[in-house]
């Protein structure tokens, strides 16, 4: 495959400048009179000078939609090259629909779908591109985008349940935060000044109160740099090999996230490799691609060891239990998939189960952590306000 720079005229005499991926000259001669198109010059280019939106951001869902609607018009018998034109004029994302536009140039020029997929590895995962090529090898691909779409679709749902769980607490203590910082920086000060004013011997508790402000208020730039170093660092340290795989082991050891954690990388790496068994994937690129996917590095290196002991001749099941990462449950239902030839299903009962088990402990999470913020938040806006209030109520006695 070549790259080749081309201007040429429309039939409305419109000049058109553009570079495409191509065999050879001929077939990108013959391409471009197929569009109608009268050539001008045609001079090849180095690979780089190819205009790709690398940086293109497609969400789960605009994918969804792609798979569904490619399954269908390729089921109904719509050659490749018609059906990704029909959908690049639909997709409204310009950034999308370039990218649509560029895999019907690709197949145009002798590339397959899956060759022309992994170019797009920011927007089409291993999985997505390794069950394309089984479906391909299959002569099954109209059935495999829809296997594609109902997979994105459920990992979209899990993704939005987990997401939804941290938005209410997130929200609570960010007013809290701010409360308290209105508070500690604003009304503090003002009451500081009308009990200097009185002259008296304030409360243990407004004395506190009082420092503490004052620290803040004179340390705020030091404070946000500190923070603002120690964000970097961490960034830094997770970014390691080591470091990932400590932050990730203390997120699954964690008392209540923990655990609902652990059950949605459980439910993605059922659901995952249920998928790709069942699209005839081998099952050494099937937990390659689990692996990569899991988003957890303890998860990660587990299935990797998996994948290690079974080229050494293992099965599934023995190794899966002794990485001690997934629950006896589990283990246990893929062996007896594995014996009865029903790995896939097993698989699948799996995920729905974990699935149906996220749900449960998204609402036991937020009906949980609800009064414990609101407790928190009452004791620390209640403690800042009796602080202040303290020395008033001394002042009232003595008066009377």
């Amino acid at each position: 495959m070549a790259n080749f720079k081309y201007m040429a005229k429309d039939q409305q005499g419109k000049t058109l400048t553009a570079t495409l991926e191509a065999k050879d000259k001929t077939t990108l001669v013959d391409l471009l009179r197929k569009r109608g198109l009268i050539i001008i010059s045609i001079e090849e280019v180095q690979a780089k000078a190819v205009k790709v939106p690398g940086k293109a951001k497609v969400k789960m869902d605009d994918l969804v939609i792609f798979s569904r609607q490619l399954a269908t018009m390729v089921d109904s018998g719509i050659p490749l090259v018609q059906a990704l034109d029909v959908l690049a004029e639909q997709i409204e994302k310009p950034d999308f629909q370039a990218v649509v536009g560029g895999l019907r140039d690709s197949i145009e020029t002798g590339s397959s779908l899956s060759e022309a997929l992994a170019r797009h590895p920011k927007i089409f995962s291993e999985l997505f591109v390794n069950m394309v090529r089984a479906g391909e090898s299959s002569g099954m691909l109209d059935d495999i985008l829809e296997r594609l779409a109902d997979y994105l679709e459920k990992t979209s749902s899990l993704q939005r349940k987990v997401k939804s769980s941290f938005v209410y607490p997130s929200l609570v203590i960010s007013m809290a935060i701010a409360i308290t910082s209105i508070l500690i920086f604003k009304v503090v000060p003002t009451f500081q000044g009308i009990f200097e004013g009185l002259g008296a011997e304030l409360p243990l508790l407004t004395r506190m109160l009082i420092a503490f402000s004052d620290f803040a208020r004179h340390s705020a730039i030091f404070i946000i740099v500190g923070l603002f170093l120690l964000g970097v660092a961490f960034s830094k340290i997770i970014r390691t090999e080591k470091g990932k795989m400590n932050f990730d082991k203390m997120l699954l050891h964690l008392p209540i996230v923990g655990i609902l954690l652990r059950k949605v990388a459980v439910a993605r790496f059922a659901r995952t490799l249920s998928t790709l068994v069942k699209s005839g994937v081998p099952i050494l690129n099937s937990l390659e691609i689990v692996a990569k996917t899991s988003g957890n590095k303890v998860i990660e290196m587990a299935v990797n060891q998996v994948r290690t002991n079974i080229r050494e001749g293992e099965n599934i099941a023995e190794p899966l239990t002794r990485s001690g990462v997934f629950p006896p449950m589990v283990t246990r239902m893929i062996g007896v998939g594995e014996q009865t030839g029903e790995l896939e299903k097993m698989l699948s009962k799996i995920a729905d189960f974990y699935e149906e088990q996220v749900d449960v402990a998204v609402n036991s999470l937020t009906s949980l952590i609800e009064p414990i913020i609101i407790v928190v938040l009452g004791v620390v806006v209640g403690g800042i306000v009796a602080a202040m209030f303290l020395p008033i109520f001394q002042i009232t006695q003595i008066i009377q």
